[in-house]
């Protein structure tokens, strides 16, 4: 009996998306060794100059008009003006996708973004396939853009998501509610006297982890000014992903700041950094936010760009376990009033606690495994 063979699919290289592939392939290789895994970008592999020009436009709209993506996300005429246009690429994308599909003969394909989803679902009807289509969202609210009848199982981040998808039109026995997968390693035990002493910071001093995403979006460096005002001493990481020029500006400043900074780009001990941290500041990015709560860590969420972080944010907000600010400047009053009342920030502890997920790549491994 020949190994099982998944293909994996996301979108854009520094994503959320492309994350949760890896900690799905992670899992699955820990539990199933021999299993043949093809990771990769749908959107490039289809469409590698497309991919350039759509994620350049995505990145302008969302930092210079924030106000024009909120107005086109799971808007329902959008949706439905599109639904032609989508077809028309589905159909042009349906010859490279069967070719891949006749060469690797996959037992399944996961995707972990609705593009790809709906490539694949496209496909199926065209040829009326078979092939099992999985897929994952990673996010904590669904859009329609997810919602196709060649799915054969939704993985969703919560039993509140599950029932927004049954409403989309979702048939109910496709639907598991078992988490957004995260790097099985932010499970490890961790010696946390050991991190400290690594990173040379001081376990009696408040920290405070501030990150952009994997793109070091955000704003970071009035985040980092505004802290300078915390009456208490404070010890902060920041991490700035694949942000360059925001990596130099704030490594020329630091040595004009009072707080003890460490500074970070593109990092793969995030786990570690998160575990010493006392609160995050971070986008709500669905799988980053599934790490912190996992983590059971207070959690502070800074301007969240309209759409999937809007609505992440007000899942996290609605459950107690973020705080959402809109005034960067002002974020130094937030935190002086947690540090000041501990209790507050037990409370956003344990709320995360309550809705965190932390075994969910497990779960959704063994789960893909039985299929």
């Amino acid at each position: 009996m020949r190994p099982k063979r998944i293909i994996l699919m996301y979108i854009s290289e520094v994503s959320g998306h492309h994350n949760a592939t890896l900690a799905i392939e992670k899992t699955i290789k820990i539990l199933q060794p021999n299993t043949e895994i093809l990771n990769i970008n749908g959107f490039n592999y289809t469409n590698p100059i497309a991919e350039k020009v759509v994620n350049s436009i995505y990145m302008g709209v969302i930092k210079m008009a924030p106000g024009i993506w909120d107005y086109l996300y799971d808007n329902p005429k959008i949706v439905k003006r599109f639904e032609r246009m989508k077809r028309n690429i589905h159909k042009a994308n349906t010859p490279k996708l069967k070719n891949l599909f006749d060469k690797v003969k996959p037992d399944m394909v996961i995707c972990t973004q609705a593009f790809p989803c709906g490539m694949v679902a496209d496909y199926k009807k065209t040829y009326e396939s078979n092939l099992p289509l999985v897929a994952v969202l990673t996010d904590f609210v669904p859009h329609s853009y997810w919602v196709y009848n060649e799915v054969d199982l939704y993985i969703t981040p919560s039993e509140d998501v599950s029932t927004r998808l049954v409403k989309k039109g979702v048939v109910p026995t496709k639907v598991k509610s078992l988490g957004i997968p995260f790097d099985p390693k932010f499970n490890d035990q961790i010696d946390k006297d050991k991190i400290y002493q690594k990173l040379r910071l001081s376990p009696d001093i408040p920290t405070i982890l501030i990150m952009g995403g994997g793109q070091g979006l955000g704003p970071i460096k009035t985040i980092v000014k505004s802290l300078e005002k915390i009456k208490k001493n404070i010890q902060e990481i920041i991490i700035t992903g694949t942000n360059k020029k925001l990596y130099k500006t704030l490594k020329r400043r630091i040595k004009k700041y009072k707080k003890k900074i460490l500074l970070y780009g593109y990092t793969h001990n995030i786990n570690e950094l998160m575990h010493v941290a006392d609160i995050v500041i971070t986008k709500p990015g669905g799988v980053t936010t599934s790490e912190v709560l996992a983590k059971n860590k207070p959690m502070i969420i800074i301007k969240p760009i309209p759409g999937q972080e809007a609505n992440n944010t007000r899942y996290l907000t609605e459950k107690g376990a973020a705080v959402k600010v809109d005034q960067p400047k002002r974020i130094h009053l937030v935190i002086d009033e947690l540090l000041k009342y501990p209790q507050k920030l037990n409370q956003l502890s344990e709320s995360a606690g309550r809705i965190a997920k932390p075994e969910a790549s497990l779960d959704i491994a063994q789960l893909l495994l039985k299929n």
